[in-house]
């Protein structure tokens, strides 16, 4: 690697002021090239500037113009010695980032858009953009690694891809992750946590009638950015920042997701699958906002005396050759809407109105998952989300309820 501290010019020019450094012209980073600003680095309306080799940053860096990259090879590393403002009126886009700066508990103040394609070294220092205006994007083959307490982001983070994803984020020093399974298209999200009670903007109080007890200490907002599309979220849950009372003695089903639903102003139960060695729930959604963990009944029968039996067979041997779903009171459960996802977060299966004419799951995919000639999905466990209303003495009501589902087709 040649190992070069000043930029190097292919048109215009670079002046110094006030012992920083300003690009008003166009600058290109050679791969196998390092280049090291040890001043603020301001690029300027008129300046262009590509890097496809290694840029050291120790101070500030201010984009009004072009930053960019076009190899994939290009690496920018944020290593200073004090808070360093990332800031300007024009998006950043890099390839590969790495954070690395210890001198504050959240040293990196984002005002502006950084979008990520590469990978994103979280090794040091938190990303505060929260209040600042700023937000990270990971783009569509963007990951991210070392990600803990002392390094991620504390604010908004939007990931733009078709694959599954785990947000790098958390508030008040601490990593909260949210993660989103996608489904077939392309979507773009943003997520975003807090270490904070809900209760004062979302009274806890006004609750579905399964739900007995809100999470009191933090919550998550998940917002599309794009068309909203039916996705799987996990949510997670840690002993130094959750609910005592939510998280204590885990079970398969009493922690559950709900939802702050705007049009009924009351927290909606979003079903929720537990899985206690990961310490995460997770549900598929169809409507976004604030999110958070609760605890739901569960010694309560769920309305209609819905069963569930999670076990598919499709040999035609007469038993378990469908997904069967069965209520005692026929005329009870009412538009029962049926979506089954792969570990993946792939929906493989909807029905809008379970049941009716054959219209039952027998382990065939109506989505993109891997399939043999005849459509038969492979054995393995899937993810189900009922969806049904039912009648009670306040008029309409709505019930979800999340949870796996076992296929041996072939």
């Amino acid at each position: 690697m040649r190992y070069l501290y000043l930029l190097i010019l292919l048109s215009g020019y670079a002046v110094a002021q006030n012992g920083d450094m300003h690009n008003k012209g166009e600058v290109y980073v050679f791969p196998n090239t390092l280049v090291s600003v040890k001043s603020s680095f301001f690029n300027e309306p008129t300046a262009t500037f590509i890097n496809d080799g290694e840029v050291y940053l120790y101070d500030d860096l201010k984009n009004d113009g072009i930053l960019d990259f076009i190899e994939d090879s290009g690496l920018t590393i944020f290593k200073g010695s004090h808070i360093q403002k990332i800031h300007g009126s024009q998006p950043i886009y890099f390839n590969d980032i790495l954070f690395q700066n210890t001198s504050e508990e959240a040293p990196f103040h984002l005002y502006n858009q950084i979008n990520a394609y590469g990978l994103v070294n979280f090794s040091n220092g938190i990303v505060h953009n929260d209040n600042l205006g700023g937000t990270f994007v990971f783009r569509e083959k963007a990951a991210h690694t070392n990600t803990s307490d002392f390094s991620h982001v504390n604010g908004i983070v939007e990931k733009i891809g078709d694959k599954d994803f785990i947000y790098p984020i958390g508030d008040g020093g601490y990593y909260r992750f949210a993660a989103v399974k996608t489904i077939d298209t392309l979507i773009n999200y943003q997520i975003k946590y807090y270490l904070k009670n809900s209760d004062d903007l979302f009274p806890h109080n006004l609750r579905s009638g399964i739900v007995s007890l809100i999470n009191n200490k933090e919550y998550w907002t998940i917002d599309p950015t794009g068309p909203e599309q039916d996705i799987m979220i996990s949510l997670s849950w840690r002993e130094e920042t959750s609910q005592e009372e939510i998280i204590a003695a885990p079970k398969e089903d009493n922690i559950h997701i709900v939802r702050w639903d705007v049009e009924t102003n009351m927290w909606v139960d979003e079903g929720g699958i537990v899985n206690i060695n990961e310490k995460t729930v997770t549900t598929g959604v169809s409507k976004f906002g604030v999110f958070t963990l609760a605890r739901v009944k569960g010694n309560e029968n769920l309305p209609c005396e819905i069963i569930v039996y999670n076990a598919v067979t499709p040999n035609n041997d007469g038993v378990n050759d469908y997904f069967r779903i069965d209520n005692t009171n026929n005329t009870c459960a009412q538009n029962l809407n049926v979506q089954i996802f792969n570990r993946w977060g792939v929906k493989v299966f909807e029905s809008k109105n379970y049941g009716v004419e054959g219209n039952v799951f027998r382990g065939y995919s109506e989505g993109r998952s891997t399939l043999n000639s005849d459509n038969l999905l492979p054995s393995g466990t899937y993810f189900y989300v009922l969806n049904y209303e039912y009648e009670s003495d306040n008029g309409l009501k709505h019930q979800k309820k999340a949870g796996y589902l076992f296929l041996s087709g072939n």
